[in-house]
This record gives C-alpha cells, structure tokens and sequence, in this order.
C-alpha cells in the first residue's frame, strides 16, 4: 500500500516554510518554489509542496502546524506574495482540509484567513536558495525569522519533529519569542 502523498503550503516567506516541512518526520521530500490555483489566485505566490507519508505523519498534523508557523489570521498587504493557502491535489483533500481548518478555528482568536484552494502550477525556486536553512542556519534571516517557527515545532509538535535536525536549537540562548517576529 503505497502511503506516500503530497500537498501543498504557502504562507509565509517560502524559506521559512520549507525549513518548518524538512523538520518534520514522515516528510520525504519539500519542493521550495512558486504555486498558482486558478480563477482570482492564478498568480504565483511563495510556496512548498510537500511530499509525505501518511502513516508517519497525517494532513491533519501538517494543517494544524503550518496554520501554527505562519501568520494565519492576517490579511497583510504582502498577501499577494505571501498567499496564506492549503493547495490541494484530490477532491478529497479539499473536503479534509476545508475540515481542518473548521475543526482548528477554535485555536485561534481571530478568523483564519487560509484558504484551500486547487493546486494549478507550479515553478520551483532557482537551485541556490533551495534547502536555505539547512545551508545557512547561522544567516541573520534564519536565526531571526525561521529560528522562532522552528522552535514553536520543538516546544508544540514535538513528538513530529526530527530532533535531529534541530539540535543546533535546543541552546536556550538561540531561543527567540515567536510572537516578536510573527509578521513574516
């Protein structure tokens, strides 16, 4: 049986969001680029598509934390760059996402503005920036921007995270509050 799927995110600053599914067990492969739907969001926007498998890890486990490490509840002025979206590959995955984010809502204070939305295109990002943290967790970005979402997996999602893969955070003095740098 063949449990390996994909789905696609876009939020916030696709570095940010790459690092946050590379972090993450049961996650095979994260395609940092570009992703358009269709009709009003036909325009490319930052985004991953991830590739995982759902024994390991459920599409519920990945809504519930990208709705975490992202600034979900805004409607900045960078959401044409920054489109907060679950794009979907299945009819099934529109009705389990569309019922996530109903089933999360109470998590948050303010309405989540993400929308699921089918996936259309796809343009991946030029290879030099692709696997950005990895490459570079000391770059003031990451230590700024990336460093506080990937905390929040260590400190919520832990059971999910690859620890492995961020012990370079578990040093308290790298430790910086999410909500400074919720905006990006």
């Amino acid at each position: 049986m063949n449990t390996l799927t994909k789905i696609a995110f876009g939020g916030g600053c696709h570095w940010c969001t790459e690092a946050v599914f590379q972090s993450l067990l049961g996650v095979e492969n994260v395609e940092q680029g570009f992703v358009a739907s269709v009709d009003a969001n036909a325009s490319f926007s930052e985004a991953v598509i991830v590739h995982f498998d759902t024994a390991k890890i459920s599409l519920a486990t990945l809504i519930e934390i990208h709705l975490h490490t992202h600034n979900s509840v805004s409607n900045h002025a960078m959401r044409y760059k920054y489109r907060s979206a679950v794009y979907t590959f299945s009819e099934a995955q529109i009705k389990d996402a569309r019922s996530q984010l109903e089933l999360l809502q109470f998590q948050f204070q303010n309405k989540l503005i993400t929308q699921v939305l089918p996936f259309d295109r796809f343009k991946p990002s030029r290879t030099q920036i692709q696997n950005y943290y990895y490459k570079n967790t000391k770059k003031p970005f990451c230590e700024r921007f990336i460093n506080p979402k990937l905390q929040i997996l260590l400190n919520t999602f832990s059971k999910h995270t690859n620890h492995n893969k961020l012990k370079h955070l578990k040093d308290e003095s790298r430790k910086i509050k999410y909500t400074e740098h919720q905006g990006s």
